[in-house]
């Protein structure tokens, strides 16, 4: 009897373990994510959709759904229409992102319906009347490296990308970056925002306290005044490169905090 009794409570302590084993492995999978599932990322000047990438896997992971538009920064209005179809064929609410140049175009892109917050990286979130050249201009990026070419196009010079662009991330990956940049075009770093989203939409911000691409203190300005909830990283201009989890945890944060129905 003492024997079968000790096989029956060896059997239930194993039981227990099992159990609280197949507890522990359905705590470790990721929980869908409450509240709004969809997350259009949109690249800045100078750089691709490819640079989203460690943002993107970190999202998808955790249970969202992520489009990242290859807007050619050859126009507003090009960079606009790329951005919008990318809204449009989620099908649903969106949170949506801005790096660089790409908070211009946001700014007024999230005027669509279906996008529910806005989350600026290290980027433009300009006020109506306001253009990224009149930022730049008002108070000055770290930066002398942007140049026009004859085509009406600007570009960071290669030998200072690194330094001026992408200090923190790789190497090898920055000077990638620098040969294969994409120039914007004097129109889309010229426009001019006249109905500015954040406004009327929660909104997030990141600001790169080591940016030399745009200056920190127009960043901390922008974020203000668009009352956005605000972190702050010691990072370059490619923060969400550089700190893909810190860019990942804000905007779930948008997508968590966020009404849906606006």
């Amino acid at each position: 009897m003492k024997i079968i009794c000790r096989v029956r409570t060896l059997t239930a302590s194993l039981i227990g373990v099992i159990l609280l084993l197949d507890g522990t492995v359905r705590v470790a999978v990721a929980a869908p994510p409450t509240g709004i599932k969809n997350v259009v990322l949109v690249h800045g000047a100078f750089a691709d959709g490819s640079g989203w990438k460690a943002v993107a896997k970190i999202l998808e992971k955790d249970g969202y759904k992520v489009s990242v538009p290859q807007e050619p920064e050859t126009s507003y209005a090009d960079d606009q229409k790329y951005t919008k179809a990318a809204i449009d064929a989620m099908g649903g609410p969106v949170i949506l992102v801005g790096h660089s140049y790409g908070g211009s175009v946001i700014t007024e892109a999230g005027n669509d319906p279906n996008v529910a917050a806005l989350v600026y990286i290290a980027a433009f979130a300009l006020d109506e009347g306001e253009s990224c050249a009149s930022i730049e201009q008002a108070v000055p990026q770290a930066s002398k490296a942007f140049k026009s070419d004859t085509d009406g196009n600007w570009w960071i010079e290669q030998e200072h990308f690194t330094a001026d662009f992408a200090a923190d991330i790789p190497r090898d990956e920055a000077e990638f970056m620098a040969i294969s940049q994409v120039p914007i075009s004097t129109d889309a770093f010229t426009h001019k925002v006249t109905n500015p989203a954040w406004k009327h939409k929660p909104t997030w911000y990141m600001v790169a306290s080591s940016d030399r691409s745009i200056n920190p203190d127009q960043e901390r300005m922008m974020a203000k005044r668009a009352k956005a909830k605000t972190i702050e990283v010691n990072a370059s201009h490619v923060a969400y490169m550089s700190h893909p989890k810190e860019a990942a945890n804000l905007i779930e944060e948008a997508a968590t905090s966020a009404p849906v129905n606006q």
